[in-house]
């Protein structure tokens, strides 16, 4: 049995519908999981000092994933800690500004957690926040921060 031509056609556009919205679908959820390394960070160093790459300001506000290490933390518990591209024994905040590592991307839990040991790698999901800014309540300055954050060891 032949369909008529309108019919054929309206299934067709319908199908189309469909899978047009698995693809949207699978879009927006590779776009909350887009993954950012620590080699992406930076595009250039300046003589004002380091550039964001591209991707990174592609990615400002957005949710991402990235892998590192915690550096040993102020207090047991916190709801803020500093991912870091290689393990650190010591605490960052604690050594002299020029050890202080460029790669680093301040990470804001929704609530007091306990840490990990410095050792174990990480991988941290949240909302990417770019630029300059200082929290009031510890007086610490960072250039990158990843906001609503959770952790899981990898």
């Amino acid at each position: 049995m032949t369909l008529p031509m309108p019919m054929l056609l309206s299934r067709r556009a319908v199908l189309g519908l469909i899978a047009g919205a698995a693809v949207a679908i699978d879009a927006r959820a590779a776009l909350a999981d887009a993954s950012l390394t620590f080699d992406e960070l930076y595009g250039k160093v300046s003589v004002l000092g380091l550039e964001f790459s591209t991707k990174v300001k592609s990615l400002a506000g957005q949710e991402v994933r990235m892998r590192g290490f915690m550096a040993p933390p102020l207090k047991a518990e916190a709801a803020f800690f500093v991912l870091t591209e290689v393990p650190m024994a010591l605490c960052p905040f604690c050594s002299s500004d020029s050890d202080w590592p460029d790669n680093i991307v301040v990470v804001y839990l929704g609530e007091k957690q306990t840490f990990v040991p410095p050792g174990q790698t990480i991988e941290v999901r949240g909302t990417l926040e770019v630029g300059s800014w200082t929290d009031p309540e510890t007086g610490f300055v960072s250039l990158l921060r990843l906001r609503s954050s959770q952790f899981y060891t990898v």
